[in-house]
């Protein structure tokens, strides 16, 4: 067999031709995947980057009562409640909006989905199930040093269709995490 390759390959008469073919098309194949997986990936992180920029902005939302209880001696967003007693006051923030207007998604059937074109073309991806955790840090803590710090976690699941040789494929399912915190600086 591996002679037979090597005397096509020195035999000028043309007989090669169809060997120079699928080596190319082989290559165009390998490039098609790899292309792909690029496309795949930077729509995973413009959706981390838009999510990290939204709970970024859901702390930045909470910072006047993070910072007053910080500069008072006190840690935390708290407000009294009037009864002598301390509530937590913080704002989850709309991140759904926050992504809509950042990435172009629609929501669609409890869905935010971004489509190809101006709507009407094939679906690029679409996120869901947005989960926003807002941990407030303690009020007056004992060990101010080590006390914990205000935090916002945000879970999101990204689905991306996969296409491959004209065909579509199974989808593309990730959970995305983010986290942004509130440190002070003075």
């Amino acid at each position: 067999m591996g002679k037979k390759i090597v005397r096509i390959l020195k035999d000028k008469g043309g007989s090669s031709f169809p060997l120079a073919i699928a080596a190319t098309l082989g290559l165009l194949i390998i490039f098609c995947g790899i292309s792909e997986y690029f496309r795949l990936h930077l729509i995973a992180a413009g959706v981390r980057d838009a999510t990290e920029d939204g709970i970024i902005s859901t702390v930045n939302d909470n910072y006047y009562g993070v910072y007053h209880g910080v500069r008072e001696g006190y840690s935390g967003n708290y407000l009294p409640d009037g009864g002598g007693a301390w509530e937590a006051a913080v704002n989850e923030g709309d991140i759904y909006s926050f992504l809509d207007l950042t990435l172009g998604t629609q929501e669609d059937g409890g869905r935010h989905v971004k489509y190809a074109g101006d709507g009407g073309g094939a679906m690029e991806f679409a996120i869901d199930s947005l989960s926003v955790t807002v941990r407030n840090a303690p009020l007056a803590p004992s060990d101010p040093q080590n006390a914990a710090r205000f935090e916002a976690d945000a879970v999101i699941r990204l689905e991306v269709p996969v296409r491959f040789g004209g065909r579509l494929l199974p989808s593309m399912h990730i959970t995305v995490k983010v986290q942004a915190g509130y440190i002070e600086v003075f």
